[in-house]
This record gives structure tokens, sequence and C-alpha cells, in this order.
């Protein structure tokens, strides 16, 4: 209520006329984009551009409101996603995923850092420029598969083992860049990856081996009791997930895998509603704090770095889904999926705001992210309809 009020100078009905105007352009658009075949996910970043800081109809309400809504959307997404599988499904995609996780890392990395030295940038903002270029929008993706209904598919696991490889990963990223653009001693940066990389392992063990306990708890419990306990297991396991330097996301992630049987069917239907409100709220909070007149100067280079990493994410998904014997047509769809970059793109490169070439990089990184996320969801959208080379034909059989 703090923030709503907030969100028009304390008067609570301007708030909530505001916030319900701005639900209410979500809802056309969401329905504008269910006629025309697309996600709606492109139009509601439009949305934040247009009603966010900047924009030309911009709405006075609260950014810690819309940002902390957007957070929760996350959360939830990444939850949903983790209902989808078992912790079976997930050690299989962690053991046959590791080349396509390396493929991913070098392949998406290297534009961005090779883009920051190109620009002049020194080394360490171009190695923050290539952390945001690398991981792949987990709330995007999951968005995406399930509004295309592609959740089932054989080329899904695929994905999500890529995801998780990338979130792992950044167990050991995010503490390395913090200490190298704090100056911090290799001492200090060896015992806070050290401690990252623990929370990880119990974080997974814990999902892993405790899921069928937790369901058996859970089974009992009313609609309404069972989805206050799993929102509120998914807020504080995420919560204690970034406390120690894991991705929030990858904690909610688990969560949903932890669950099982009939608790997992009940609280997927209970979920669902929840998470659709958020998410939007997460794709509008996404581009409502961007300038959109600060993005004009540098479009043009996260345009060029857009189509580069798109392809090198096309390689990612074609990699990790021949993993599993999927075939080309599924390889491209694995591809597409992962080409949108956000939350994570952004946390990086908030890292490196205070760099000599702090000011360029957000600017770059805040084009880039919006590029990708439009581009992602279109590309996976037509991925079906893309023409598949004979050669590439040849090379999925092999």
């Amino acid at each position: 209520m703090t923030l709503l009020l907030a969100a028009a100078g304390g008067d609570a009905p301007t708030a909530f006329i505001e916030l319900g105007a701005v639900v209410l352009v979500l809802a056309v658009l969401c329905r504008l984009a269910g006629r025309v075949g697309m996600p709606a996910i492109p139009l509601y970043l439009l949305a934040g551009l247009v009603i966010g800081d900047g924009g030309f109809a911009a709405v006075d309400v609260s950014e810690e409101f819309i940002e902390l809504a957007g957070e929760i959307g996350v959360l939830l997404l990444l939850f949903a996603l983790g209902l989808e599988y078992s912790s079976t499904e997930l050690r299989a995609g962690l053991r046959t995923g590791s080349r396509a996780g390396i493929v991913d890392a070098v392949g998406n990395f290297l534009p961005g850092f090779g883009a920051g030295l190109l620009l002049g940038w020194d080394a360490t903002a171009a190695i923050v420029l290539g952390g945001v270029t690398w991981v792949s929008s987990s709330g995007i993706v999951a968005k995406v598969l399930s509004d295309l209904g592609r959740l089932g598919n054989r080329e899904t696991p695929s994905v999500l083992s890529v995801l998780v490889i990338e979130d792992l990963a950044m167990a050991v990223y995010l503490p390395v860049v913090g200490a190298l653009v704090a100056d911090r001693s290799a001492g200090d940066t060896a015992v806070t990856v050290a401690v990252a990389l623990v929370a990880v392992g119990a974080i997974l063990a814990l999902a892993m081996r405790g899921g069928d306990q937790l369901s058996a708890v859970l089974a009992p419990a009313s609609n309404e009791s069972l989805l206050l306990a799993v929102f509120g297991l998914t807020l504080l396991v995420g919560g204690l997930a970034e406390e120690v330097q894991v991705s929030s996301a990858i904690g909610a992630f688990l969560v949903g895998l932890a669950l099982s049987g009939v608790v997992q069917e009940r609280t997927t239907a209970l979920i669902e509603p929840l998470r659709d409100l958020f998410a939007a709220t997460f794709f509008l909070s996404f581009a409502f704090g961007v300038e959109a007149s600060s993005l004009l100067e540098v479009l043009w280079i996260a345009i060029l770095l857009g189509l580069v990493t798109a392809a090198t994410k096309m390689v990612s998904g074609w990699v990790a889904a021949g993993s599993l014997g999927v075939a080309e047509r599924g390889r491209i769809r694995a591809g597409t999926a992962l080409i949108a970059r956000g939350e994570f793109s952004i946390v990086i490169a908030s890292l490196g705001v205070g760099l000599s070439d702090g000011r360029d990089l957000g600017a770059v990184a805040a084009a880039y992210v919006l590029v990708t996320a439009v581009l992602g969801p279109v590309a996976s959208r037509f991925a079906d309809r893309v023409p598949v080379h004979p050669r590439l034909r040849e090379l999925a059989r092999r």
C-alpha cells in the first residue's frame, strides 16, 4: 500500500486509476498480440518505452512498485518452468549439455567482449559487455515457450539445460566481475566464488533430493493454502539465493522442480493467472526506466551486436538440441528461443556503471537488450517457417 500511495504522492485513488489504466493497456496489447498470432512481449516492451521515463505518454506511477512486481514476475515465470520438469530430466540435461554450455559461453561472450574493445573501452568494461551478450533471458524464454505451446516439445529440455548452465556459470562470473570493477584482491574473489558454488550445490541437492518430502507435506493443503505456500516458498528461496550471490531465478526454478505428482499438477493450474499478471508487469518494467532518446545514438551498435549474437545463440541451440537427437526444425526452434537477453544482462551491465566507460556501457546494454528482447520472440514465432538448407538437414542427421 505504501508503494501504491507513493505512485501518486499519497493520493490512493489517483494511484489506483493510473495503475488500473496501465494494466488495462497491457490487456489490450495482449489481446492484440493474440489476434495477430505473436507473443505479447515486444508490445509490452514498447509500451514500457512509451509510458516510462522519457516516453511521450509518461505515467507517474511508482517505479519501485513496478520494479518489485516485475521481479516477482521473473520468479514466477521460472517457478512455472520448473514445474514442467523433473529432477531426473534436469540431471540428464546437465550431463548432456556441457558441450553446448561451452559453445554458448565462448560463442556469445566473445562478440560482446570484442565489441567493447573495438569501441575503445578498457578491458573491464569489455568483459562486462561480454557478460551482457552471453546470458539469455530466462524470463522471456519461459514466457515465449509457454505462449507458443512449446513446453512439451522435444527440444525444450535442451533450452532449459542451457539456461540452467548459464545461471550456474553466473555464480562464478558475477563475483569475478565484481572484483575486477572494485579492484579487489584475488583472495577475496576466490572466497566469494567458493561461497556461491557451495550455495548452488546446496540448493540443487535440496531440490533434487527433498522434492518428494516437500510434495508430501503440501499435498493435503487446500487450494488457497497451497497457493500461499508455493508463492511464499518461491519468494523465500529466490531471496535467499540472491543473498549468497546466486541467481534468484534459479532458486525459483528449483522450487518448481522440487514439486511432483498431484501437487505439481494442482500448483500449475493455481499459479498460471498469478504468473501471467506479474510477468506482464516484468516486461513493462524492463523498458520503464529507459529513456528512448538515449538509445538512438547507440542503436546501430545494438542492432549489429544483436544480429551477430542472434546467430551465435542459434548455434548454441543447434548444438544443445542436437545432443538430445532432435531434428533440424527443433534445433532451429531451440536457437530462436535463446536469442532474447533480459533481466540478467541488465544486472551485469549495472556492475559497470562506475567505470570510465560506464555511461556508454549502460546505453549500449539497454539498447541491445531491447533489440534482442523484441527479436527473440518474433524469431521464435516464425521459426517453423524458416527454410532449412539441405546441408543443415544432412548435418542434423550425423
